[in-house]
């Protein structure tokens, strides 16, 4: 079985909330001092699931992460955790992008790849929560897609999925090739091994540039983008606090009541 797993490189986002900064002119987030990137957390859920479906029936699996100025160490947990190969589309051209142009050129990268199975995506990037890139690559590829998978099994040439939706969990079927986006439900990711931590040292992925996967430069990274960012702000939370004070008990639970009920909150 010939497995495909995107992963992104992000923002860390369990960082303190206090250390992100908006540019309000650029409408961009500024990186935290001293905190590195991660693999997004759906994505590392994405490469379990394929490992999982690894473990069992065999196969390989390629991690395609995609960017500019990537961090090797970040970027090679999938080989630490049992991924086989990593290719990285790496280059300016590729930065700045939306979900159209993100799917254009991962599509692109998977057609170079050539013969594929399954391919797995998270759910949704930690970083914009947009939840389209992995619908976008099945679309742009003609392919069947099953999103915000908990359980990916195969057999009899199928994949059967156990779906989350939202009073439980629905099963699907698709036949292959076909591609799957990976929730948390899923469960843990593994931890990388010692053994496979040295082997990720040891690996060198495959680095390929817009001419390498036959891009139009003008649909990648921010040539590319269908959609505008108009306001990128940090939320200001104000809270306030009102002591009701009464005689009794009673007559404190009366008056919270009318006050509720005044906020038409009850």
């Amino acid at each position: 079985m010939n497995i495909i797993v995107c992963v992104k490189q992000v923002l860390d986002p369990e960082a303190p909330p206090a250390s992100f900064k908006v540019d309000s002119a650029t409408n961009k987030v500024m990186p935290p001092p001293g905190i590195p990137p991660v693999i997004s957390p759906f994505d590392e859920q994405a490469v379990e699931a394929a490992l999982r479906l690894k473990d069992k029936h065999g196969g390989k699996i390629t991690a395609v992460s995609m960017g500019n100025g990537l961090v090797r160490d970040v970027v090679k947990k999938p080989l630490s955790m049992g991924a086989d190969e990593l290719v990285l589309l790496e280059d300016p051209a590729f930065e700045e992008g939306d979900s159209w142009s993100t799917a254009y050129a991962l599509s692109l990268a998977i057609k170079k790849i050539g013969q594929f199975d399954i391919i797995f995506c998270g759910r949704q990037a930690a970083d914009w929560d947009a939840g389209q890139v992995g619908t976008g690559i099945a679309e742009m590829l003609g392919l069947p897609c099953i999103t915000i998978a908990k359980k990916v099994e195969f057999a009899d040439g199928k994949v059967k999925v156990e779906r989350v939706i939202t009073d439980g969990y629905e099963v699907v079927e698709a036949p292959l090739p076909c591609l799957i986006t990976v929730s948390n439900e899923l469960g843990e990711p593994r931890y990388p091994t010692l053994k496979g931590i040295m082997a990720a040292g040891r690996k060198q992925p495959l680095v390929w540039k817009p001419n390498d996967i036959g891009a139009d430069v003008s649909k990648l990274g921010a040539s590319g983008r269908v959609s505008k960012v108009s306001k990128l702000f940090v939320p200001v939370r104000e809270g306030k606090c009102e002591v009701v004070q009464a005689d009794s008990p009673a007559e404190a639970g009366a008056a919270l009541a009318a006050k509720l009920r005044e906020a038409r909150l009850i």
